[in-house]
């Protein structure tokens, strides 16, 4: 059985897809990025504040769902420039507990220009 997981306290989708979904005692969010909550733009900035509001926001969405940060699992990290990778890797750290989740790190080029686009999967406690 799946449930949509829906906040308004992170960016509402743009195109078909929801912030996340709810399975078998798994979140599932979507790739999320430094936008803005209440009103969808992108929040210009440097790679620490993009990468702490994106995890800002995962961190609702999980709470919308009834979990957080320290039940993640995987996590997916998507950089328009990998020269960014120590100054993201220093905020991500702030975030994550004594167990840190399994991690991808990848170059990539989104749609619209943000520095960073993060997602993950996180168990139900």
């Amino acid at each position: 059985m799946r449930e949509l997981v829906e906040t308004s306290k992170a960016p509402r989708p743009i195109a078909p897809y929801c912030q996340a979904v709810k399975a078998n005692g798994f979140v599932f969010v979507s790739g999320q990025g430094p936008l803005d909550p209440a009103t969808g733009q992108i929040v210009q900035g440097t790679i620490e504040e993009q990468t702490r509001l994106t995890i800002e926001t995962i961190k609702a969405i999980l709470e919308a769902a009834g979990t957080s940060l320290e039940n993640v699992v995987k996590v997916g990290v998507f950089l328009q420039d990998m020269k960014d990778f120590r100054a993201m890797n220093r905020i991500y750290g702030e975030y994550f507990g004594e167990i840190k989740p399994a991690r991808t790190t990848v170059h990539a080029e989104a749609p619209v220009d943000i520095k960073i686009e993060m997602d993950c999967i996180a168990v139900m406690p």
